[in-house]
């Protein structure tokens, strides 16, 4: 019966999936995330054998998948791979590892997962392209930029349009004034309840962000106070989180 709902519900997010793409733009790169709430007595441990399972997956080359590796300072952890449809979810990209590992070592290794957090779950977001701000190219992977702030933009269906349409105006007023905050927007998909839009910032660290942040205020100055009030007049709960990327966690398949 668990085999048979998934079944359907993949069926039906892929005959969905053409119908979000049109609504918010077709060259949107769609992302798997995993979500790990790591407890905090567990993060050193989580961290190990996450860097274990890497190690394992170089080891024996697993194809087919590839991932960047996340967390916020609260300890959620995001395990984030690139796809192209939702039916790449129903493969199980797994099972060659396993059988390569062994089925006790494999299972072993997601034991040792299990015990460093209560909760996890899966769902799909879209790297909106349209929304985005980065003039010189766009790029999850920011090379020495390794922390990120993340804006969470809650908002209701009846105000989803007038959100977006605010940030068009956004993107213009960055790029009209050439600022050097980059930004990337995301919309929820697959998995989420309720609708948001997600802003993510790079640095180098925390002083950067606060010293990119001052400046880009000073930018703008009250033509960008006042949008950003136009912005979240339409915003139902606005929420923050700090953290960093995980490049040694990180994995692409060898060629």
């Amino acid at each position: 019966m668990r085999t048979l709902r998934k079944t359907i519900f993949i069926a039906l997010a892929a005959t969905l999936l053409p119908l979000t793409s049109i609504a918010q733009g077709e060259k949107n790169q769609a992302y798997y995330v995993h979500e790990d709430q790591v407890k905090p007595s567990m993060i050193q441990k989580y961290n190990q054998v996450s860097k274990d399972f890497m190690e394992a997956c170089k080891k024996h080359n697993l194809r087919d998948m590839s991932w960047q590796v996340g967390s916020t300072d609260t300890g959620r952890y995001f395990n984030i791979s690139p796809i192209e449809n939702m039916a790449e979810l129903d493969k199980n990209v797994m099972a060659p590892l396993a059988e390569k590992m062994g089925e006790e070592a494999f299972r072993n290794l997601f034991k040792r997962y299990n015990e460093c957090y209560d909760k996890h779950g899966d769902y799909v977001i879209y790297l909106n392209k349209e929304l985005t701000y980065m003039p010189e190219g766009i790029s999850t992977t920011t090379e020495g930029q390794n922390y990120r702030k993340w804006h969470f933009l809650n908002v209701t269906p009846s105000n989803i349009q007038n959100l977006k349409g605010k940030l068009k105006e956004l993107k213009a007023l960055y790029t009209s004034k050439g600022s050097k905050e980059y930004y990337r927007i995301y919309h929820n998909g697959f998995g989420n309840m309720g609708d948001y839009y997600l802003a993510v910032i790079s640095a180098v660290d925390a002083e950067d962000y606060a010293k990119k942040s001052k400046e880009n205020e000073a930018l703008l100055g009250e033509e960008g106070k006042k949008l950003f009030d136009e912005v979240f007049s339409y915003v139902q709960k606005y929420e923050t989180e700090s953290g960093q990327m995980h490049p040694d966690l990180a994995y692409t398949p060898s060629n």
